[in-house]
């Protein structure tokens, strides 16, 4: 499956990619309805932290109406018509990945698309294959 891998080292805070993405999805260029967030970081490791959403999946067991699913390419997607807008997924995603914006009753993630990739000046962002994450509690259920 492909996720977004990022390398906060070589990230200069440009903003690029949440342009871009708020631009690709939401028609405008407006950080607040970016799925990728850049956060100057006072941990030392690096000036900026990149939160970006990396497909674990732990937000398909908390959505009470079931609207969060996982791709067949690994993807974990909010279905816009099922989501009833509890905000579950955002305060339990464990690195603050899932997104809102007053404009939008959904919340929102990447779907690692790449196009914040293609257009980051410095390479701090990358779409990578890696190994299939264990399936969610709610995806072992509807396998069955």
């Amino acid at each position: 499956m492909k996720i977004l891998k990022t390398y906060p080292d070589r990230c200069i805070g440009c903003l690029v990619c949440e342009a871009i993405c708020s631009e690709t999805y939401f028609d405008e260029p407006n950080s607040g309805k970016s799925a990728i967030r850049i956060v100057e970081d006072d941990s030392g490791d690096a000036d900026y932290r990149i939160l970006v959403c990396q497909q674990l999946g732990d937000c398909i067991d908390v959505c009470p109406a079931m609207a969060i699913r996982r791709l067949k390419n690994g993807v974990v997607t909010i279905s816009k018509k099922k989501c009833v807008g509890c905000y579950a997924c955002v305060s339990f995603c464990p690195i603050g990945a899932m997104f809102v914006h007053p404009d939008h009753v959904v919340p929102f993630k990447c779907i690692a698309c790449g196009k914040c990739a293609d257009e980051c000046p410095t390479e701090a962002l990358e779409i990578v294959e890696v190994e299939d994450f264990p399936p969610s509690e709610t995806e072992k259920w509807a396998a069955k």
